[in-house]
């Protein structure tokens, strides 16, 4: 698998080949070219458009589905309350407890 710098750097290179070998035009902007402001224009919306379709190509960010939770069921909805027992105490005696119970 070749890597992202290795595309890039022969991208580069067949660029610069290319550049290096077009004709340089003697008549300037307006005679058979573009104008500055057309060739703006196309490199904008070329970018744009390049843009637009890495964004469409990548993954999308979202979170994990949502997981299934039932809207009632054994447990959900226990229903708690706190008694006080009467309790044995090693080396002090009996003593009364908080403890919660769930039904």
């Amino acid at each position: 698998m070749t890597s992202i710098w290795t595309k890039l750097g022969a991208a580069g290179l067949v660029a610069a080949s290319l550049a290096a070998a077009a004709p340089a035009s003697a008549q300037g902007y307006y005679g058979r070219g573009w104008s500055p402001g057309a060739a703006a224009a196309v490199g904008v919306l070329g970018g744009l458009a390049v843009g637009g379709a890495i964004a469409a190509n990548s993954r999308p960010v979202y979170g994990p589905p949502p997981a299934y939770v039932p809207a009632y069921g054994p447990g959900l909805y226990e229903e708690c309350y706190t008694v006080h027992r009467r309790v044995w105490v090693p080396g002090w005696g009996w003593d009364m407890r908080p403890r919660t119970v769930c039904e």
